[in-house]
């Protein structure tokens, strides 16, 4: 099954015509979608966007840019939104030094929270880095000292050395439409070499829409641009690519059905 794991359907690129992207996404072979939370403030929206389609589940979480008006200081509240039968994971949280939209010791107690709430929970953690990947890997190391957890990394970006320790941890790693881009020839690499058993694929649109849609808004059918790119690069077969990250999906999301919905 092809699944968009990570994508945004409560921001306005989607507002106007939500039911023909979620419509288009199903003709192009689509069959799971997780719209991620990005502000405790704002999910009650995220959640009734997921509530409104039986293929489309949520997260619940706080995005590192937000930490510092929304970040968490306790887990209860993603503990208790973590409890409907359409929040499936927790996040995305992170940590983001590339903009630095938020106090970097907010950002950090904020993911250290999130990981809470997902070994609590057993949900996934969907983990947002960027320019901080010495601090992500050691953070994610306290936590998994602390007690296992499951993670994916989203819309990879990062090091090999991040993704050998996320991979040494356990946790999963997600490549959206930037892994199209010629000049992501980092990212190439490392897709070549993660274990099939641990990748995922994404499109977190409306942003970075993969070749041939770049510079367009993105939207959940471009998944599938993104899925044939990573199956030429590792050489395998389009329907074995959507086979194994399929398979990937549901043992990470184990929350989500996998049977007809």
């Amino acid at each position: 099954m092809l699944v968009d794991s990570h994508c945004h359907l409560d921001f306005l690129d989607f507002a106007d015509n939500r039911d023909e992207f979620v419509e288009r996404a199903r003709r192009a072979g689509v069959g799971r979608i997780v719209t991620i939370g990005t502000r405790p403030s704002q999910f009650d929206g995220v959640r009734a966007i997921a509530e409104a389609y039986s293929d489309v589940f949520c997260s619940v979480g706080v995005h590192p840019h937000n930490a510092g008006e929304e970040g968490l200081s306790e887990p209860e509240f993603l503990l208790e939104q973590a409890k409907h039968p359409k929040v499936v994971g927790i996040g995305e949280s992170g940590l983001d030094y590339f903009y630095d939209k938020a106090p970097r010791d907010r950002q950090a107690e904020s993911f250290r929270v999130h990981i809470e709430a997902a070994r609590e929970t057993g949900l996934p953690l969907i983990v947002h880095t960027r320019d901080a990947d010495d601090d992500t890997i050691a953070i994610l190391k306290e936590g998994h000292e602390a007690g296992a957890f499951p993670c994916v990394i989203h819309c990879f970006t990062a090091s090999q050395k991040l993704a050998d320790a996320c991979l040494a941890m356990g946790h999963y790693i997600s490549f959206s439409g930037i892994l199209t881009f010629k000049s992501a020839t980092n990212i190439h690499e490392v897709a070549k070499v993660i274990p099939a058993d641990r990748m995922l694929v994404e499109t977190d649109s409306p942003y970075l829409a993969p070749v041939p849609k770049r510079g367009k808004s993105n939207e959940p059918s471009y998944v599938a641009h993104t899925a044939a790119f990573l199956a030429e690069l590792r050489g395998m077969d389009y329907q074995t690519l959507l086979n194994q990250t399929g398979e990937n999906f549901f043992r990470l999301f184990s929350k989500v059905p996998s049977g007809e919905l």
